[in-house]
């Protein structure tokens, strides 16, 4: 089946999310490598709770209560405005440097988002970073008011862009994410930004293990839930040549 549509997970993917650390370091110096993880970490995990409680609220009230819960665990006291600041890094993340020659390279191809960021947070995400002009959609949970990796998130895809699961091409760096994808039955390229011996390595030359190689070990690698994704590849400007 041809490829008629080329999906991309935002948070982690297109944008990297360790750009906020410049700021959180800023705000609270001395803290910024374990704010920026622990923020990471809680933010995904209450998505997968709310999902599971039945009791969702959108990712931008998701990313506001994992940094204070982040700050809270750290007994950091803060202002609103501190707060407020750091909370819109979420809205001028840096793109990863190949992101814009990737998604030119692949049209005429239809280009979209599927992510679970709110709509406002998307939209200027998309907007601050120049891709609006490439992308024909954005697409948010919000619609189904359920978070990735539910089935009813993936579905939103065909709703907007009349495709079929195997005539789109999903593209994530997040195992979760791309196992999610590959069992509603989309075609998956997934990302693997650290290898196990990357990874292994961190591990041995250092004594303690750092916030970020902690991160790493949990959030990087292939998930055991059954869902092989069909490409594995390093970087995004190697996607034109399997989509």
């Amino acid at each position: 089946m041809t490829i008629k549509a080329v999906v991309f997970d935002a948070y982690g993917t297109l944008y990297d999310i360790q750009s906020v650390a410049e700021i959180t370091e800023d705000a609270f110096p001395g803290y910024g490598e374990i704010i920026t993880q622990v923020w990471r970490i809680k933010q995904l995990e209450y998505t997968w709770l709310r999902s599971l409680m039945r009791c969702y609220q959108d990712f931008s009230a998701v990313t506001r209560d994992s940094l204070a819960y982040t700050l809270r665990m750290l007994g950091l006291r803060h202002d609103v405005e501190t707060f407020d600041r750091v909370i819109e890094k979420y809205l001028d993340l840096d793109l990863y440097p190949d992101a814009t020659a990737a998604l030119g390279a692949l049209k005429p191809r239809q280009l979209a988002i599927l992510s679970n960021g709110s709509p406002d947070m998307l939209n200027a995400l998309v907007r601050n970073s120049g891709l609006d002009r490439l992308l024909d959609a954005t697409i948010s949970v919000d619609a189904k008011k359920i978070f990735k990796p539910s089935p009813e998130a993936y579905a939103l895809i065909g709703e907007v862009l009349g495709t079929k699961p195997d005539e789109v091409l999903f593209v994530s760096s997040n195992p979760w994410d791309a196992a999610g994808a590959k069992s509603f039955g989309l075609n998956v390229a997934w990302i693997e930004r650290v290898t196990p011996e990357a990874m292994a390595l961190a591990c041995v030359e250092n004594e303690l293990v750092a916030p970020l190689t902690l991160f790493k070990a949990i959030r990087t690698q292939m998930d055991e839930l059954g869902f092989a994704p069909d490409h594995r590849i390093r970087t995004l400007a190697e996607l034109p040549r399997i989509a």
